[in-house]
């Protein structure tokens, strides 16, 4: 099988990351922060490397202001729901995904916030006119997708950020596409929360993720529970990490992002450049295609994530067609509608084609050869 679906997750893993795991089941197993025997001491001291590394990575004030999750949609649940209070109005883009819209939209369907849309310009961009258009006396929070998981658009997050802090309204950025790949921190951001992935750019295993909270930034607890501190207080410890990682820590999961969040950020650059490279490679190939519409704008800045859809036949049934031939694609709307709705897709969907580090130009050229072959249109 050939691999396209690296905007959903990344696959197949760096070997260390493979050992990494393993390690933990077979050399360590004790349970991190909960006792005071070495083995329990060894996987607290994994723990505390990554998260020393991702916070250096990202710009945390401490490492203690990286909190680890079950991935990036519990971050962003985190965030949003920590931040908000009853009246209150957020900001988002029309590129969301539910991961962001699902929250927002209970809380607005509760009558507890009001979520207002930002509008997107030609290219698919958020602007500061847009910004300073929607702001209002209530905004208490802006949530952004640093790049769409559809048209791979990048939005200039920096840019509208500077507005925002003008106004005073934190910024939560969804780096679910980009961590790991482009620039990302809350310094280059301008961002005041950033909610990670381990398991896609970062390179780390399935069910792993990370909210880096900025200086100020104490949303509630999504969760509370056993921490293995302040044990003898009826009430969650206030003191970071431990107000937001009740439970067992999952100790092989972050053992497997510590090693390949080590690879990814120390190639960081390029991965970016050869990312790109056959992303546009594969959008060439196919724009030379007849009946494929290519989605995001030729215009603007993208990461490695082509999405299609085909004239006269449903994107669903091209890839399954694909998968016969072997190669991994998918097809839907992506868990991102509003996009969807936007691009005028919502009812097809489309196929979407995530390059990552493993793929190569001869797979790519596959890709475009396969397609074209099964809509017939050598």
């Amino acid at each position: 099988m050939i691999y396209f679906d690296n905007a959903a997750t990344s696959w197949p893993k760096p070997p260390m990351v493979v050992r990494a795991m393993a390690g933990t089941l077979s050399k360590i197993g004790g349970n991190p922060g909960r006792a005071g025997h070495s083995l329990s001491l060894c996987g607290g001291r994994v723990i505390q490397r990554c998260r020393e590394l991702l916070a250096e990575a990202f710009g945390a004030p401490s490492p203690e202001q990286v909190i680890f999750t079950s991935g990036c949609t519990e971050s962003l649940n985190l965030a949003i729901r920590g931040m908000l209070f009853q009246g209150d109005e957020v900001l988002c883009s029309h590129a969301e995904h539910n991961a962001v819209m699902r929250p927002l939209r209970e809380l607005e369907a509760a009558g507890q916030i009001r979520v207002r849309v930002l509008r997107p310009n030609s290219l698919g961009l958020i602007t500061e006119e847009a910004i300073r258009e929607a702001v209002t006396p209530r905004t208490a929070l802006c949530v952004l997708c640093h790049a769409s998981n559809v048209t791979g658009v990048i939005q200039p997050v920096a840019g509208l950020a500077r507005v925002l802090k003008g106004y005073g309204i934190p910024l939560l950025v969804d780096a679910a596409q980009t961590a790991g790949v482009l620039p990302v921190s809350l310094r280059e951001l301008g961002a005041d929360m950033l909610a990670i992935p381990g398991h896609k750019g970062l390179l780390g295993p399935h069910g792993t993720g990370v909210l880096v909270l900025g200086q100020g930034m104490l949303p509630r607890p999504l969760i509370t529970g056993g921490t293995g501190s302040a044990s003898e207080s009826m009430r969650q410890p206030e003191q970071l990490p431990d107000r937001y990682e009740s439970g067992t820590m999952n100790l092989p999961g972050i053992a497997g992002l510590l090693s390949g969040a080590r690879f990814a950020l120390s190639h960081r650059a390029e991965i970016e450049a050869y990312e790109r490279e056959l992303a546009e490679r594969l959008r060439r190939g196919l724009g030379q295609l007849r009946g494929i519409r290519l989605l995001g704008h030729p215009g603007a800045d993208k990461v490695g994530v082509v999405s299609f859809v085909p004239a006269f036949t449903d994107p669903g049934e091209l890839a399954d067609r694909l998968s016969e031939k072997g190669f991994a694609l998918r097809a839907g709307l992506h868990c991102a509608p509003s996009v969807h709705e936007w691009l005028g897709t919502l009812r097809s969907g489309a196929c979407r084609a995530g390059v990552g580090i493993y793929n190569t130009e001869e797979e790519v050229d596959l890709l475009v050869e396969a397609v074209a072959r099964t809509l017939g249109a050598e």
